[in-house]
């Protein structure tokens, strides 16, 4: 699921297409290469996810420019085409030798080192804040935050979860269900979360949905849940064991706080994929959460909850404005 406060399922369709290097602005213009876009900055970068965010822009034939966004990915490795690395002919330059390690930096041939380049043109403010490098900074939420700066903040937003009722409803993705327990108070259904594409089970993701519709997160837990957060634990664990062939002992099974969208609902991820979210300060996984509550029934009202905020998103200005950061 995509974070911050506006819930969205879908990743959002930029604009540009690749077409031998050229792009039709808004299908209707003239098409233009690449080569035609200035870059202006770069709005971020990480080198884990080996993608860089870039404010760039094109110069018409009246020298005014016209914001645009390139997303500048490496792809990833393809199996079948590793073996070409070490024997196709390429520069590869010896950087270290120690002992029984080297380290060479190699200059594979075009077909061995695509970068897939997304342009979002003409671009908006909104789309260059979207892509824009913001500090991250991590709340300590008690109870009393809670109440007095959280709770009336998600109260007074208008976040639409129409889509999971239509799920929860079978109005749709009917056919991507993969088990549903029907049960109004203790029932759920498992579907694929959209990010994970079902091809592979490296990265393998899957969303719980629970029918009751008044758990809104963590925060509203309590010793009356526990028959609905042990079904959703052993019966998706057996659902995806049955129909994917991964063991629970393979899978990270959490919930998010604060979540993206505020209807109760649980990861299921591939143990060994970095998904998004599954961080310490953000990822509570279900087996401890099923403990607490079952020590204590009131456990996440009484304790402070810790979870990361850009610097841009409302709430963490409702938390400035309380004194709280």
């Amino acid at each position: 699921m995509a974070e911050g406060p506006q819930p969205k399922r879908k990743r959002e369709e930029e604009e540009g297409e690749k077409n031998g290097g050229t792009a039709t602005q808004g299908g209707a213009g003239a098409a233009f290469a690449l080569s035609d876009l200035r870059v202006r900055r770069v709005l971020r970068e990480s080198a884990r996810d080996k993608i860089v965010f870039l404010h760039a822009e094109r110069v018409g034939l009246s020298g005014e420019g016209t914001d645009a966004v390139v997303i500048l990915e490496k792809t990833p490795f393809q199996e079948e085409k590793i073996p070409d690395l070490l024997k196709k002919p390429m520069n590869a330059e010896l950087q270290m030798h120690n002992d029984i390690y080297c380290t060479f930096y190699l200059s594979p041939p075009p077909e061995l080192s695509e970068i897939k380049a997304t342009v979002v043109y003409p671009a908006t403010e909104k789309h260059i804040q979207k892509y824009l490098r913001q500090e991250v900074h991590l709340i300590r939420e008690t109870w009393e935050d809670y109440k007095n700066i959280t709770l009336p903040f998600i109260q007074s937003q208008s976040f639409s979860i129409q889509w999971v009722y239509n799920i929860l409803e079978k109005k749709a993705e009917a056919d991507r269900i993969v088990h549903e327990n029907p049960d109004p108070s203790n029932g759920f259904v498992l579907v694929p979360d959209l990010k994970w594409n079902q091809n592979q089970l490296e990265d393998l993701y899957l969303i719980a949905l629970v029918h009751r519709r008044e758990i809104k997160s963590l925060r509203d837990l309590t010793a009356e849940h526990l028959p609905l957060l042990r079904n959703v634990l052993q019966e998706g664990k057996e659902a995806i064991v049955k129909r994917f062939g991964v063991p629970g002992s393979q899978l990270r099974i959490y919930l998010h706080y604060q979540p993206s969208y505020h209807h109760l609902h649980v990861h299921f991820t591939a143990l060994g994929y970095d998904a998004p979210g599954s961080s310490v300060e953000r990822a509570h996984l279900l087996a401890d959460v099923i403990d607490n509550l079952a020590m204590d029934s009131t456990y996440y009202q009484k304790r402070a909850l810790t979870f990361p905020l850009r610097a841009d998103e409302p709430l963490f200005k409702k938390f400035q404005e309380a004194g709280k950061v």
